[in-house]
């Protein structure tokens, strides 16, 4: 068994293998019959009818089936930017889990740091041979504005693993953690901090679940709408929530009184159990910074905590994008569904939930190798699809 601090071992087996993907064949290339109907002159018969009928590219190559893992390495989780060639191994993992969890073809792809504008251009540009764009680890606010411009602008889903995936993943085990806790999830009021891409699509996702109060919490701390300091997508929530200008400058531990729960995105040990302590009764602690947690597990168990999360495998209610993204894109696949829009995101997050029967303070979220989430999710997304077609021919 490979320790996680046996860096020397990890070191060995990525170079092994030079990384951890190769593409293999679909079709063998035996004989000269073989290579006609692989390469030349076949591949003269598709390029024709392609070239008059675009479309049916996604039926007859690759293109169909291929996810672009799309990274600058500019807010890789717990190191920041590492540039993009040090963000590498991270999409190029998340490819093997595409490949092994969902068998979905996915190739990492690193870009350059450069303008919003010229990484859409680039991302547009390669877009024809890919069913779907995955962006990863890319810097607030460059990531809303890149995610934003390519959803309006490609016929393919655009989804963003910090934003949508960690989003559906914190409200699948609050739904389950309202249950434990006999609360009602409309009800809660919910801190968070760390508002950047992941915080943010975090609050939004909780807001369209119902959930109305809501405190955001950042460097500066509250985030309020007049808040110059925090960028316009930060402020355009917070004044969509009614946020509160007369907080501004106040701090994490300044606004945990009464609340239900907290949600950490953020950076180690910056709760206490006096924080915890001050939250309303049975408090949910989902501290979900990596690889330290913005409070230790025991540390906010001792204070009251009555359900806890983490990122870490090494503790119960590991909340981990594992559990959305391979399902999701073997759903946007198979469903045809072009836009990974709030609505979605509430069906996914609900059938993760129920993937968990009974709920427990141990069990708020399924375990990242539990057989059932690729396909019940999957299964969300295809029939979310077929609701939506059917709805459509309805109101025809």
């Amino acid at each position: 068994m490979v320790r996680l601090t046996d860096n020397n071992e990890i070191l060995r087996v990525h170079e092994d293998h030079t990384g951890v993907l190769d593409i293999q064949s679909d079709l063998g290339v035996h004989n000269k019959t073989d290579l006609g109907k692989a390469y030349t002159p076949g591949v003269a018969v598709l390029s024709k009818l392609i070239a008059k009928h675009p479309e049916l590219k996604n039926k007859y190559t690759v293109s169909g089936k291929l996810v672009a893992l799309i990274t600058d390495g500019s807010a890789v989780l717990g190191l920041g930017n590492i540039g993009p060639a040090g963000g590498l191994p991270v999409i190029e993992g998340k490819a093997l889990l595409y490949k092994d969890l969902a068998n979905i073809n996915a190739i990492p792809i690193a870009v350059n740091q450069v303008s919003t504008d010229e990484i859409v251009k680039t991302i547009q540009n390669m877009s024809q041979s890919f069913a779907g764009i995955h962006l990863e680890d890319i810097a607030a606010p460059k990531c809303f504005e890149i995610e934003e411009a390519l959803s309006q602008s490609l016929d393919i889903p655009v989804y963003h693993d910090d934003q949508e995936g960690t989003a559906i993943v914190v409200l699948a085990g609050l739904i389950n953690a309202a249950k434990v806790v006999a609360k009602k999830l409309e009800y809660l009021h919910v801190v968070i901090n760390g508002i950047g891409a992941s915080g943010l699509a975090t609050a939004k996702l909780l807001y369209a679940a119902g959930i109305t109060h809501l405190t955001l919490v950042d460097v500066y701390g509250v985030v309020t709408p007049d808040d110059t300091r925090y960028n316009k997508y930060q402020r355009e929530f917070a004044a969509k929530i009614k946020a509160n200008n007369d907080q501004k400058n106040l701090k994490l531990t300044d606004v945990m009184d009464d609340q239900d729960v907290f949600v950490g995105l953020s950076d180690q040990h910056l709760l206490s159990g006096h924080d915890v302590q001050r939250m309303a009764k049975d408090p949910i602690v989902f501290a979900l910074a990596n690889p330290v947690p913005e409070i230790e597990p025991d540390e906010a168990a001792k204070a009251g905590a009555k359900v806890i999360a983490t990122g870490s495998s090494q503790h119960p209610n590991q909340v981990n994008n594992i559990l959305a993204f391979p399902g999701l894109f073997k759903g946007l696949l198979a469903s045809g569904i072009t836009h990974v829009d709030a609505k979605l995101q509430l069906v996914v997050a609900k059938a993760l939930a129920s993937v968990v029967e009974t709920p427990t303070a141990e069990e708020v979220v399924p375990g990242v190798f539990n057989e059932r989430v690729v396909e019940m999710v999957s299964q969300a997304v295809v029939d979310y699809s077929d609701g939506e077609k059917e709805e459509l021919i309805t109101e025809a």
